[in-house]
């Protein structure tokens, strides 16, 4: 059937939608990665966003368990320029398009996602509205539309109870705000036991667990609404166990800390975002996710150092605190999707929990 996405300037794009007869209010953000959209659908940090995909076909090579990110999909709709009906690859389990049908996810497809991420990257990122219905006078909608905030991510995305993966010789505690699969991969191959807690678990109930290291993850949303959860990481900072955070617990980390955050006007998403390390020069290609970022003007120069900046717009990927085992970054290290270039991160965490291990 037609469908339609009404942007909040007003702006009409017609295509064809698949899934139920219902309307959907979301935020409209774009993401530049040619492949891994079964990673990005099911990633935690999309919740309550529409997610245009740049690269014009989408679905060609299936879908598969292995590459999702979460137990569902977490986006609340997607919007291509063409999705494919016949998958061709030696892991598809079923087709893309039968994977979020069968979740309730919609799909808008024919539409000219090059036009519509270039209004979003001019004038930032907007609420829109997914709709069956042929639009006629939108005014009485753009209000409804504006309107619309995501709230309170965080707690819809984050486990409710704790769960503990691996069976290493490092303990490692994973404070949950929409944590990805494969971080906790990454820290199982490693060789470790990851303890994922929900995300608003008070510190001291980590700390008697006897962690070696703690880990922050990434998540949906604004990083100022967790503001309760801070004083517990100020607590996990203070605590002289190493603590590695990623996304939005970089941020959150920023915020615990006295520095400050901001939202970016599009975002960074996608799998080719160019970081560089301060201390070596040396540039990275990274996947990111994100509509927030820590203002650089904030971070106090006694408490930490920038340890990375981001190559397009300067803006602020990565900090290291000066007499503390805690270091941050904005990017996903662990990827999926995207180039794993900066999984060493996970390396220098790992040997500092060990150096904790052999102190205790």
């Amino acid at each position: 059937m037609k469908g339609y996405l009404i942007l909040e300037d007003g702006t009409v794009f017609e295509g064809t939608l698949q899934g139920d007869e219902k309307e959907t209010l979301c935020e409209v953000v774009f993401t530049t990665g040619m492949t891994g959209y079964g990673e990005t659908v099911t990633d935690p940090s999309f919740e309550g966003q529409a997610v245009v995909m740049t690269y014009p076909m989408i679905g060609n090579y299936g879908s598969n368990r292995e590459d999702r990110e979460s137990l569902r999909p977490w986006i609340s709709a997607l919007i291509v320029r063409e999705l494919a009906s016949f998958p061709s690859n030696f892991r598809n389990e079923q087709p893309f398009a039968d994977y979020l049908g069968e979740n309730g996810i919609p799909v808008l497809s024919g539409v000219d996602t090059r036009s519509l991420t270039r209004r979003l990257r001019d004038k930032g990122t907007m609420n829109g509205l997914i709709t069956y219905k042929k639009p006629g006078d939108i005014s009485s909608r753009l209000e409804e539309i504006r309107k619309h905030t995501v709230r309170h991510s965080v707690i819809r995305v984050s486990r409710r109870h704790p769960e503990t993966f691996g069976t290493g010789a490092r303990k490692i505690s994973l404070l949950d705000f929409g944590a990805k699969e494969n971080i906790i991969r990454s820290l199982v191959s490693r060789n470790c036991t990851v303890t994922v807690w929900p995300w608003d678990t008070p510190a001291y109930v980590i700390l008697d667990s006897e962690p070696d290291g703690i880990m922050l993850s990434n998540g949906p949303g604004d990083p100022k609404e967790c503001s309760g959860i801070l004083r517990h990481i100020r607590e996990l900072m203070d605590s002289g166990i190493p603590l590695f955070a990623i996304c939005l617990g970089h941020q959150l980390l920023a915020l615990a800390s006295g520095f400050d955050t901001g939202r970016l006007k599009f975002g960074h998403r996608g799998c080719n975002h160019p970081v560089k390390d301060l201390e070596t020069g040396r540039v990275y290609m990274s996947s990111q996710n994100h509509g927030y970022c820590v203002l650089p003007d904030t971070v106090d120069a006694k408490q930490a150092k920038i340890s990375h900046v981001n190559v397009n717009d300067g803006s602020v990927e990565g900090l290291r605190f000066l007499d503390k085992p805690v270091s941050s970054v904005q990017f996903h290290p662990e990827a999926s999707p995207g180039p794993r270039e900066t999984a060493y991160l996970f390396d220098q965490f790992i040997a500092q929990a060990d150096s904790c291990r052999e102190t205790k």
